[in-house]
């Protein structure tokens, strides 16, 4: 069976621990990518490895680091390493009334959770082309999709995922690759948790129901496995949410 790779950014925690993991535990070879080496991480990494049988690499970089990021991209072109799955996980979350956010506040989101997508995307597809093959899953959200009040930043960045999603599916299909996108609502990690969201957070907690709850981070996982794979063959260019049918 014809190895297969995938590449995950900030795999160390919250949801991208659980995407790597989902993967490995799949037959699939990794990049981890993280923003720096930290012993946990390094363990963590072990630990995987040696339950599997699978191959992990770590990859450390800052995702605003441009310098940083083609140094270590550049080593996977000059060895001819693949990637045929492309998960852009890693992002930050800031919620305040436009009036109130500073602009270089706005550009340090967008800078991580569109700029970087957008970069490391490009120097991913430089070993995807070559194989006329692969799958690019982006992580979006409710808050792109469903936009308020205190969006300005995190949730127009979010919004501008989602198109670039659509927009690039569009241009890679000669080519053979996929790219979708998944929407999650709240989800029990770091971020969800988060005091910019306890507002919204606790709304959705006090809803009687199965699915008034924070989604689990595997199940942000399991949905993006299965648009990476083979099972989703024919999906293509789209955003989906994982909210269990909460709507703002």
């Amino acid at each position: 069976m014809e190895e297969r790779w995938v590449f995950v950014t900030g795999s160390n925690r919250g949801i991208g621990e659980k995407i790597l993991r989902k993967f490995v535990e799949n037959g699939y070879h990794a990049y981890a990518h993280a923003r720096k080496c930290s012993e946990e991480f390094e363990s963590q990494i072990t630990a995987l490895k040696e339950a599997s049988g699978m191959e992990i690499v770590p990859v450390y970089f800052d995702l605003t680091d441009s310098e940083a990021m083609k140094t270590e991209m550049q080593k996977l072109i000059r060895g001819k390493k693949r990637i045929d799955v492309l998960v852009n996980n890693a992002g930050v979350i800031h919620s305040g009334l436009f009036q109130m956010t500073e602009i270089q506040t706005i550009r340090e989101v967008f800078d991580i959770n569109l700029f970087a997508v957008m970069e490391l995307t490009q120097w991913a597809l430089k070993l995807m082309v070559r194989k006329k093959k692969g799958s690019i899953v982006n992580l979006a959200s409710i808050g792109g999709l469903d936009l308020g009040m205190g969006m300005c930043a995190y949730g127009v960045s979010k919004a501008a995922v989602a198109a670039f999603t659509k927009t690039l599916a569009s241009e890679l299909g000669y080519y053979g690759i996929r790219v979708n996108a998944v929407a999650p609502g709240f989800v029990d990690t770091q971020m969800g948790q988060a005091e910019e969201v306890k507002a919204e957070r606790e709304l959705l907690e006090s809803r009687k129901g199965a699915f008034s709850r924070l989604a689990r981070p595997e199940e942000i996982a399991n949905t993006v496995y299965f648009l990476a794979s083979d099972e989703a063959s024919y999906v293509n260019g789209q955003v989906l949410r994982i909210d269990g049918g909460n709507r703002t």
